[in-house]
């Protein structure tokens, strides 16, 4: 990272943090910040912008009031520091309430609490993912404490919000998201965000076992990386930032991050923001859904939470994914309807490309697939020039990765996760996404580096072939096909 960027951060909140509220004029209207966040193409911190938020109150105290005595569920993690990532299906989970958690993570938890097999000091608890609509069921008046109208999105508020709480330790594994962007407010304690570009997809070995609904994973413990095993992964552009009270991150589309609690307790609530680019990543992702969980059941009918994320709930049969795949194709011509003609690319099977004049959606390319990286917003205009006091870049961090300075746990005290709509299912829900890198060149690359050396064992797995077959690049171009002959 760039020498004294870290730090800069919480001395330009302390600079405005002084007077009344009512002296507080935010930097950015709600119009502006929209435009900022529609062409910005980095991770960037909005600072100032949600000092008059209700919502701004919520630590774990006020909320465990709030929900008196309602059990939710926790993700149980071990704080050793390992080469394999931690997913969701390898961890345990307790029902417990928020005061439970808050005695618990004081280290004076009773053998008889909820977390009574769980040592405060061998494992942390993140309750994640915990939607406001649920959550909040009965007391729908506190949607309002949460206002995303300031960034330039009208009547979004916690209704379209997520939640989280976790104490140190608590992260989420690497992953991209194949739908919308993300921002997120950080409430109580200090989350360090490591994130990388798009374009660093090859580097980071995506995979989609485990399976969550438009979340593609790496298989790199990004903390501490086995590069070894994942040479790649040392050409990966890591940007880091420490997400602080006050502050809202956001996450372009199709960025990798991986998110870890840096205090006792954090809370956290994000809103992924929904774009037009979405249509087209749910073709692609519900044919990722039916090929995985196709071979996956097939694989071992029986044990289908051994590779299904714990996030993912509902019936898994082929003739449901089917219904998936038709509504996600008829979802993407219904929004084209407005009618502007672009170039599609129909690919030959001698490899070569031919151009095809076809009604698609406004601002929707498809195709092109070699020659730019459609997911980063080609062509529109920067918001860099907004860059100063109250929009904030994440650098690029140029020394070594955690790991190699004390493990993921260390904090040194200036150190610097993610529904609604009207399609079916999850497949509507701006969430998560999927990415392919922008050049064929990096497929060619990863080809030739997995055959120069030699393997220990011929024997190729279910995940093995899945990891060829729903791999971004493959699925845009399977995505793309779909479209081209529904369209004939």
């Amino acid at each position: 990272m760039a020498a004294g960027s870290e730090a800069t951060i919480p001395k330009i909140l302390a600079a405005g943090a002084g007077g009344e509220e009512g002296e507080h004029v935010k930097p950015f209207t709600p119009e502006k910040a929209k435009e900022i966040i529609m062409s910005l193409q980095q991770p960037a911190i909005f600072c100032n912008m949600v000092f008059d938020w209700p919502a701004r109150h919520w630590n774990a105290k006020y909320l465990s009031e709030v929900l008196h005595g309602k059990r939710i569920r926790f993700r149980m993690g071990m704080k050793s520091i390992s080469t394999v990532p931690q997913f969701e299906t390898t961890c345990s989970y307790v029902e417990a309430t928020l005061e439970e958690f808050l005695t618990w993570n004081c280290d004076q938890s009773s053998i008889s609490g909820p977390f009574r097999d769980y040592d405060h000091s061998k494992f942390w608890a993140y309750a994640d993912y915990k939607y406001f609509v649920s959550l909040f069921e009965d007391k729908t008046d506190i949607f309002q404490d949460v206002k995303w109208s300031d960034f330039g999105f009208p009547g979004r508020n916690g209704q379209e919000s997520t939640l989280w709480i976790g104490s140190l330790g608590a992260h989420t594994p690497c992953h991209l998201d194949s739908y919308g962007c993300n921002l997120v407010f950080q409430v109580q304690g200090r989350k360090r965000w490591h994130l990388f570009p798009p374009e660093d997809t090859p580097f980071l070995y995506p995979t989609r076992i485990p399976y969550e609904e438009s979340s593609v994973f790496s298989k790199i413990n990004v903390v501490n990386p086995d590069l070894k095993r994942f040479p790649k992964f040392q050409k990966a552009q890591r940007h880091m930032v420490t997400l602080s009270p006050g502050q809202v991150l956001f996450v372009p589309r199709h960025w990798w991050h991986y998110v870890e609690s840096i205090d006792p307790v954090t809370v956290s609530i994000n809103s992924w923001i929904e774009l037009e680019e979405d249509h087209l990543a749910r073709v692609e992702e519900a044919i990722t859904r039916m090929l995985v969980c196709a071979l996956k059941t097939a694989e071992n009918p029986q044990n289908t939470r051994a590779w299904l994320n714990p996030t993912e709930v509902e019936e898994t049969s082929h003739e449901v994914n089917c219904c998936y795949l038709n509504a996600a194709v008829s979802a993407f011509f219904d929004r084209c309807r407005t009618s502007k003609v672009v170039e599609i690319q129909a690919v030959r099977t001698d490899g070569d490309h031919m151009k095809k004049e076809f009604n698609v959606c406004d601002h929707v390319e498809v195709g092109q697939t070699g020659s730019q990286n459609l997911t980063t917003g080609i062509g529109k205009p920067e918001a860099t020039s907004h860059f100063g006091p109250d929009l904030v870049p994440v650098a690029q961090r140029s020394e070594e990765p955690p790991s190699q300075r004390g493990g993921m746990f260390e904090s040194d005290g200036k150190d610097f996760d993610d529904k609604d709509g009207e399609h079916f299912g999850k497949l509507h829900c701006a969430k998560r996404q999927q990415i392919m890198s922008n050049s064929e060149n990096a497929v060619e690359e990863e080809i030739v580096s997995n055959t120069t050396t030699v393997p220990s064992q011929t024997f190729i797995s279910t995940d093995d072939l899945l990891d060829c077959l729903v791999n971004p690049q493959v699925t845009r171009i399977v995505a793309q096909l779909l479209i081209q002959r529904r369209s004939l």
